[in-house]
């Protein structure tokens, strides 16, 4: 059945502050259904862990994903098809920050499962695509709304209407991802480094600082700064607060608890 097949492996660091979300499907990690399920329940793992601290979203084939299973869209009943999305996106929901590295291909629904990720790193190899035109779709988990916003109604035009791909230099040019690596190593090292500074960071503010971009950039201005000042205001009494002062005053590092 077209529908099923592949995993979604979930692993931790040492310490247990990063949480690895692993796709695996084959050379081009193609997502089956079964695996848009999985991401939601790996997410309601890591979400009600307290521990961790960050998420990274990776995969362990030669591309990061060439896209969804094609043929198993058949299968799928239309009212199904109603919800779509709301499976894969879940690292949009999730109150930790979460990072995508992407290596090769990041097609289709892999991309707008990237672009549900707060932070995208890539490689110099690496394309982007919503190419769903030339099967006389259109993305439907989320990929016209967050693609627009992050390189502007133009462009998301374009590379959306015309299914034309976005080189590795322009998406860091256009801010689709935040750097670039020389290859997999490299990214994964690098991936890794910003996984673990985050991870020092309180949980509390990571958690504040996502829900306020997220929520303000949507509305007028004034609206987002009066989200943020509430925000910045509730944080004041918090005891990472309160620890990271007293650690400045003490000229050392603070141990944030996430209250």
């Amino acid at each position: 059945m077209a529908l099923t097949g592949g995993d979604v492996l979930l692993e931790r660091s040492g310490d247990g502050r990063v949480a690895y979300l692993t796709l695996s499907h084959g050379r081009y990690t193609v997502i089956t259904w079964e695996m848009r399920g999985l991401v939601a329940d790996r997410f309601a793992e890591i979400d009600a862990d307290p521990d961790v601290r960050v998420v990274v979203v990776r995969s362990d084939g030669e591309h990061f994903t060439s896209g969804g299973d094609i043929a198993g869209f058949m299968e799928v009943d239309p009212i199904d098809f109603t919800d779509l999305g709301h499976n894969v996106t879940a690292a949009a929901r999730s109150p930790k920050p979460v990072i995508a590295a992407i290596d090769g291909y990041c097609f289709g629904v892999g991309l707008e499962l990237a672009l549900s990720c707060d932070i995208r790193l890539a490689t110099p190899r690496s394309q982007f695509a919503l190419p769903e035109m030339n099967l006389g779709m259109i993305p439907g988990s989320g990929g016209t709304q967050r693609l627009a916003r992050l390189i502007g109604l133009s462009r998301a035009k374009f590379h959306i209407m015309t299914a034309t791909r976005i080189g590795a230099q322009q998406a860091l040019d256009w801010g689709l991802v935040a750097g670039l690596h020389d290859d997999r190593a490299a990214l994964t090292a690098a991936t890794d480094e910003l996984a673990a500074k985050m991870a020092t960071f309180s949980p509390i503010a990571q958690r504040t600082a996502k829900e306020v971009l997220d929520k303000g950039v949507d509305g007028p201005l004034y609206t987002g700064i009066d989200l943020e000042r509430k925000a910045y205001a509730m944080l004041r009494s918090s005891n990472d607060f309160a620890e990271g002062v007293k650690a400045f005053g003490e000229k050392r590092k603070p141990e944030f608890t996430g209250r």
